[in-house]
């Protein structure tokens, strides 16, 4: 436990490093093998790109170190429970296990409120805020056809 305290205490202190950046206050590590192999903080609104979420940029980071889009092995620390994207990416990329420190409800009380996206996803497609119109899904399904019969295809 005492590591997990030193690897989490790393995300939280990335976290206010990020504040200093001009990011939101979120921070994480990913550990393979009691090794700090990657670090990221929010990067949001410094390369403005709604994706760079301290997960995120630790998870590119990561994959990227171990060149490998797959992290079994690895624990994410993170200083907040990840919102839906990055918790999406993080069933996405394997990580094992996922260990946090403030919660949603407390980055809710600072205006980063992920509740609509955790309604909006548990609602029909056609009851969501945001539109979302099929088409052409035949022409679509050609290349999940191909992609199908593919005999050297990389799963993941």
């Amino acid at each position: 436990m005492e590591n997990n305290s030193k690897f989490i205490l790393r995300a939280i202190e990335l976290s206010k490093k990020s504040i200093k950046h001009q990011g939101g206050p979120f921070g994480c590590v990913i550990v393979k093998k009691g090794k700090i192999i990657s670090e990221g903080f929010n990067k949001v609104t410094s390369t403005n790109d709604p994706t760079a979420h301290g997960e995120i940029v630790a998870i590119r980071d990561a994959c990227k170190k171990l060149n490998t889009f797959n992290l079994e092995g690895c624990d994410l620390y993170s200083s907040c429970e990840p919102c839906p994207m990055c918790l999406s990416a993080i069933y996405w990329s394997h990580i094992d296990k996922i260990y946090y420190a403030n919660t949603r409800e407390d980055a809710k009380d600072i205006d980063f409120d992920d509740s609509l996206i955790y309604t909006e996803i548990s609602k029909d497609k056609n009851d969501r805020q945001i539109e979302m119109v099929q088409m052409h899904r035949e022409e679509a399904l050609e290349a999940f056809k191909i992609w199908k019969n593919k005999d050297d295809k990389i799963k993941y």
